[in-house]
């Protein structure tokens, strides 16, 4: 007898997503960024009271679980938004959300 699925890859995806929004300071780089094309990360030191390994750390997550992307531009590293990956987050904690 097959045994459906339990977990769905949707649940999956947003549980990705839901963990590496999981910090205020994830938080406020992804509030950032929804608000502005992109920014380095060096600006993001500027702006907020943690050392930049940590800053790292924070961005690496976010990069890991695809929500944003970061590209070299020596000797800086410029994030945004992963667009596609945005719009799919929105999406399935809409339909979280409502329903």
């Amino acid at each position: 007898m097959y045994k459906k699925e339990a977990i769905s890859e949707d649940q999956k995806i947003i549980a990705r997503f839901a963990k590496a929004m999981g910090h205020p300071i994830r938080m406020y780089v992804l509030e950032l960024l929804s608000k502005q094309s992109c920014c380095y990360s060096g600006d993001l030191t500027e702006d907020l009271p943690i050392a930049k390994s940590t800053l790292s750390q924070h961005l690496k997550e976010l990069k890991d679980a695809g929500l944003i992307k970061g590209e070299i531009e020596a000797p800086k590293i410029k994030y945004c938004l992963d667009q596609e990956n945005w719009k799919l987050a929105q999406g399935l904690f809409n339909k979280l959300m409502n329903g």
